[in-house]
């Protein structure tokens, strides 16, 4: 489960054997305000009483004593169940609920669950009927006002309207928080400087949990009221990595952290009571990371995966990523499609079309009959109109598949009760089959099912989680046929997203789930129109004045789920998938080692005599790594090294231009020309400008003295992949299937020396060209393409010599020319 950290897991069963408090114990919007060390007196008065040791905790629906012992039940009274709140023995006669001034409070109640009995994760049980429980305080002095607390919150609980209920308890809260502050000892050092402290909320699946944040130069703060589950969070800002604003309940109060370049869950998400709170904090962050000025943009990936630089998982991370969706927001949490149609046969053939998905609808319009009879009730339905009455991604359905790994997530949810066995993950084919034939059950599948962690397949825990109408138990998972383990299952799955099929469809799920079909017209062509509270901007919390309204509105978008944020408004480009094409043979060129007289290694060193070359290869072997610097936070792409070198210049497609120092060993300078990769770089005689090409379809010329870019040069279509410069030409290869050849000349400015381009030559090319090499005292250019073929050109002619199809897939950089290939090029070999 992505919200539940590997190490975590490995934790799990030490965890339950120390602490069993959690909030997943609290109701949804429920917050944990304190707790006090105390007894439960059992039969008090009698000579069966006794002790229970534990500690009392108030939350601002319910109480909850945890006992020490693990034999003991957790007990969780619902301050809306009580009866009366006061001092045990008490003359209360004439007052309903009273003031206390013993150590000792009595609450009389109608109901009460008991949990986790023995440590053991089941169903809560519950007892009615008219009961007193007595706790007694550690510290007298405080019953007061714990009392007093009490008869707040149950007075809050006891309000006939919800809205009422929320505005009573959220005033409550304020006052604590207003009442409070960040403690600055908490700093991690006393030159720390305060840039801004507020107050937040910290957001895991289902619950949420108020406090202070605080953000210094160095590190982000967070102190929960409660001091739970530790007493701060902290997160120094060099460790993050990735920074994101987020809605939270379709309000733009949410913040993402970070600290890994790839991981799906993040390391702390803040919600904040105003949008301002948010967007400093924010801006604070992107600042302090290096160009950090906008996250990266869906366009900027969809380039990197439409030419197979991402995965199809990758892809579909980054896009949920940037949609909004969280692992800790389970309204919201990350979707991914259903790419196999075959649960049934023994093997799977993912070479057979009929194998997979059709990725060009969404679930709810795979069954014909179904869809005709939606569509024939959505056509009869008043506005505002909608076609599916669930969605394809709730807190229900993601716990649906996680309820084997997250038992305690589920209880929360379900008020402490497991789904009925039937109705629970018992099988993918049987789950399959539901989603195409159900009425109301047009539900996609989740990240896990392309991971690794087949836990969520396994009942591990041995839960008991009951048992179904043919007497059988609820167990692991029953997998398909055709594969042999989970582990296998996963594999396969992992298998099938990644296929040509796949590859070369998957953009047509993207534009009903993140693209141009989500909404509008082109959403009712395409039989995917949801209801209207799903989408963003389908309702504005902030106009509706009503509280009862506003709380039941919030609940309905949170439990129903949220439709991702969109992404794209026009139709997403397929990935371009390498095939090889056959070329003729008059235009190829055998490259077997038979036709060479020296073997292949040793082409690079045909300017050596064969005794510097046997010293090379002999001290090759013996080459160490001397340092090594994580300078980038992506794929390097670039590197140019001064003459005298002292500097090395990077590019990556991080999107950034960066100076490192080889004497200092540190990185001087960062650059960001905008946020599309970067793909090459190189320095201009005289080392006192760098140039690099980018995805933008731009080269950029960037003054190291005056530390600014001093020119651009728009000269392509499409991306630029690779860029090479001789005797004042600039010679710049692109994704739009062209090499081009251009003479650099002074502009005559003053200042830093900037540059006038005019085109003297375009080398065509079939398809895009990802790198070339350059030699040019002998007029000879060597291009590589995205389709495997190398392409020797004359450019004192701009015309093809040989055409070589000598890979099966993408030629990537770097290529070399050397004095052997000019002379076989010459001998027309």
């Amino acid at each position: 489960m992505a919200f539940i950290r590997k190490k975590q897991r490995e934790r799990q069963l030490q965890l339950y054997s120390r602490e069993r408090f959690s909030l997943l114990l609290l109701n949804l919007e429920e917050y944990y305000f304190e707790q006090h060390s105390a007894n439960h007196i059992q039969h008090k008065g009698s000579q069966s009483e006794r002790k229970i040791r534990g500690s009392l905790k108030i939350c601002s629906k319910s109480v909850i004593f945890e006992p020490d012992a693990i034999s003991q039940p957790i007990i969780k009274i619902p301050l809306r169940d009580c009866i009366k709140i006061g001092k045990h023995g008490e003359n209360g006669a004439n007052r309903h609920f009273a003031k206390t001034l013993s150590g000792e409070i009595s609450l009389i109640f109608s109901q009460v669950y008991f949990i986790k009995e023995h440590n053991i994760v089941a169903p809560y049980k519950i007892e009615r009927g008219t009961m007193e429980y007595v706790f007694e305080l550690d510290v007298s002095g405080k019953v007061e006002d714990v009392v007093e607390t009490l008869l707040q919150l149950h007075r809050a609980s006891c309000l006939d309207k919800l809205g009422d209920q929320a505005a009573m308890i959220t005033a409550i809260l304020q006052s604590r928080l207003a009442r409070t502050s960040f403690d600055k000892n908490r700093f991690q050092s006393v030159s720390e400087k305060l840039h801004m402290e507020c107050k937040a909320e910290m957001v895991t699946p289902l619950v949420t949990n108020p406090g202070h944040v605080c953000i210094t130069d160095t590190t982000l703060y967070f102190q929960p009221l409660n001091g739970y589950p530790k007493p701060v969070v902290q997160i120094t800002l060099q460790d993050v990595r990735r920074v994101y604003r987020r809605r939270h309940g379709l309000m733009p109060l949410g913040l993402e952290v970070f600290c890994t370049e790839d991981d799906l869950c993040s390391d702390i998400y803040l919600k904040f009571y105003e949008p301002q709170d948010r967007d400093d904090l924010y801006f604070f962050i992107a600042t302090y990371l290096e160009h950090h000025v906008a996250e990266r943009t869906a366009e900027s990936y969809m380039l990197q995966w439409q030419r197979g630089h991402l995965s199809n998982y990758q892809y579909l991370l980054h896009l949920n990523t940037l949609a909004d969706r969280s692992c800790n927001d389970l309204s919201q949490y990350p979707v991914f499609p259903w790419v196999i149609s075959d649960y049934c046969s023994a093997e799977l053939d993912l070479s057979n079309p009929g194998t997979f998905r059709d990725l060009s609808k969404p679930v709810g319009a795979l069954n014909k009959e179904r869809l005709e009879r939606l569509l024939t009730r959505y056509q009869e339905m008043p506005e505002p109109k909608f076609m599916y009455g669930s969605h394809y991604s709730s807190p229900g359905y993601v716990l649906f598949y996680l309820v084997r790994i997250a038992p305690e997530y589920m209880l929360c949810l379900q008020n402490g009760r497991f789904d009925h066995a039937d109705r629970m993950f018992n099988s993918i084919a049987e789950t399959w089959r539901n989603c195409l034939d159900g009425a109301t059950d047009f539900k996609e599948l989740i990240p896990e099912f392309y991971g690794e962690d087949v836990s969520f397949l396994v009942n591990s825990l041995r839960l008991d989680l009951g048992k179904k109408q043919g007497g059988q138990l609820v167990e692991d998972v029953e997998l398909p046929p055709w594969a042999q383990s989970p582990e296998d299952f996963l594999q396969k799955s992992r298998d099938a997203l990644e296929s040509d099929h796949v590859s070369e469809h998957l953009h047509e799920w993207i534009d009903l789930v993140f693209g141009y079909k989500q909404k509008g017209r082109d959403a009712v062509e395409a039989h995917n129109v949801f209801h209207p509270l799903t989408y963003e901007g389908g309702v504005d919390l902030n106009s509706i004045e009503d509280p009862d309204e506003k709380v039941a509105l919030l609940t309905q978008i949170l439990e129903f789920g949220q439709t991702p944020k969109q992404l794209f408004v026009t139709p997403h480009p397929r990935r371009i998938t390498p095939k090889f094409k056959s070329l003729p043979q008059t235009s190829s060129y055998n490259a077997s080692t038979a036709d060479s007289p020296v073997s292949p290694g040793e082409e690079s060193f045909e300017d050596l005599t064969e005794e510097s070359r046997t010293l090379a290869w002999s001290n090759i072997t013996k080459l160490q790594l001397h340092e090594q610097h994580k300078i980038h936070k992506e794929a390097v792409t670039g590197i140019a090294v001064s003459g005298n070198g002292s500097s090395v210049f990077t590019t990556s497609h991080d999107s950034t231009l960066k100076m490192f120092s080889k004497e200092s060993k540190m990185l001087q300078r960062s650059i960001s020309f905008s946020n599309m990769a970067l793909s090459s770089c190189f320095l201009l005689p005289g080392d006192a400008t760098v140039a690099s090409s980018s995805w933008d379809n731009n080269i950029y010329f960037y003054s190291i003295a005056f530390g600014r870019r001093q020119d651009t040069l728009m000269g392509h279509d499409d991306a630029v992949s690779k860029i090479c410069w001789h005797d004042n030409r600039l010679y710049s290869a692109s994704w739009d299937s062209t090499v081009k050849v251009w003479s650099a000349l002074p502009a005559g400015t003053t200042g830093a020396q900037r540059l006038q381009f005019e085109l003297l030559a375009e080398l065509e090319h079939d398809v895009g060209v990802d790198t070339m090499s350059l030699n040019a005292a002998s007029a000879l250019l060597v291009s590589g393409t995205r389709e495997g073929a190398v392409n020797i050109w004359d450019l004192a002619t701009a015309t093809v010599l040989h055409q070589i199809p000598c890979h099966s897939g993408t030629v990537r950089r770097d290529m070399h020319v050397d004095e052997r290939t000019v002379q076989q090029c010459h001998h027309g070999r």
